[in-house]
């Protein structure tokens, strides 16, 4: 092949890409007077990703699946992707105040949004589409919901991460018909817009066991996850009025003591709070995954965060007391 004409090529496929690029119309953001948003995109088969946070959408961004309830107002950036998302549309971005009666910001924690931040190894949407069928399918007596920690525990398998604690969930938890509801990545925001979007609808588990909040504490003050993972509850309070929730405090994370720790151990002592309210009963079984000089080792947490089968056991017996209680299973 010739230079001029492999150049020609090159130039015609850049000039290609381009005019995909700009066939994709920017979605178009409106927001009704009770503060929801929707976003509307006129090209067919392309994904709208949005963002709160200020950064600019990515191809790892929130998927617009749902209209935004946005009364507290903020910053709304969205484009149109292409379904494989390597093409993108121009900005849209827009401003919104808040409402005369939400004067004051709601701190990012409580506001439900999804999630994208694994693809495309991971698809949320996916994983929420399948997981609120089966749970509606099985209706569990028991009910984990999470992030990562709880996705990986066991249960039914819906993607292609590993479940390192199927041995530990088919012996305590198989036998008593029990649902994963644990999206890996998931922020607080993230599980609340799952309950508010169909992901525990028609079930009534006798208790939810939830743990949440890890992946906020990077970005995010403990007061601020609190309040999101107080929202969770609440949220479960009225969606399943009559199921217990054993709320358990955020496991502690990195192989030495850390600021993170200290900022998940301000969050636990805030949420402690919750209990004997809204059917919550609290309990903080961090400790049982340290050794005595406050270590986290790599034969429970590999990677310092995510337990294995032997950590998985580790929580499964910590907590099961609590479960035969909150089950009336306890002789």
């Amino acid at each position: 092949m010739s230079k001029h004409l492999l150049l020609s090529l090159l130039v015609f496929s850049t000039q290609l890409c381009a005019q995909t690029a700009l066939q994709l119309a920017p979605p178009t953001a409106k927001r009704s007077p009770s503060g929801i948003v929707t976003l509307e995109s006129t090209p067919p088969d392309t994904t709208v990703l949005y963002t709160l946070d200020g950064a600019d959408p990515i191809a790892k961004s929130n998927p617009y699946l749902a209209p935004i309830d946005l009364p507290h107002g903020g910053t709304l950036k969205a484009r149109t992707f292409s379904k494989d998302r390597k093409n993108m549309s121009e900005l849209t971005e827009q401003v919104f105040a808040p409402l005369p009666s939400f004067a004051v910001p709601a701190p990012s924690t409580v506001v439900a949004t999804t999630q994208d931040r694994s693809w495309p190894s991971y698809d949320w949407a996916k994983r929420h589409e399948l997981t609120s069928a089966a749970v509606k399918k099985a209706r569990p007596q028991i009910l984990f919901i999470g992030d990562s920690i709880t996705h990986f525990f066991g249960g039914e398998q819906f993607d292609s991460y590993a479940l390192r604690g199927q041995q530990t969930w088919g012996e305590f938890y198989t036998p008593r018909n029990a649902g994963n509801l644990g999206f890996g990545w998931d922020k607080t925001e993230n599980v609340l817009w799952r309950l508010q979007h169909g992901a525990i609808d028609g079930i009534a588990p006798k208790l939810v066991v939830m743990m949440i909040g890890t992946n906020n504490t990077g970005t995010c003050s403990a007061p601020d996850i609190a309040s999101g993972i107080e929202a969770i509850v609440q949220e479960f309070t009225k969606r399943l009025p009559q199921s217990k929730i054993l709320l358990l405090g955020i496991f502690p994370r990195g192989e030495k003591p850390n600021p993170q720790r200290e900022k998940i151990a301000e969050i636990n002592a805030i949420i402690s709070k919750l209990h004997g309210t809204h059917n919550v009963t609290f309990l903080d079984i961090g400790p049982k995954f340290l050794t005595p000089e406050g270590l986290i080792t790599k034969d429970i947490m590999p990677d310092f965060l995510h337990p294995n089968e032997k950590g998985y056991r580790i929580w499964a017996e910590a907590i099961e007391p609590t479960v035969k209680q909150l089950m009336d299973e306890a002789k």
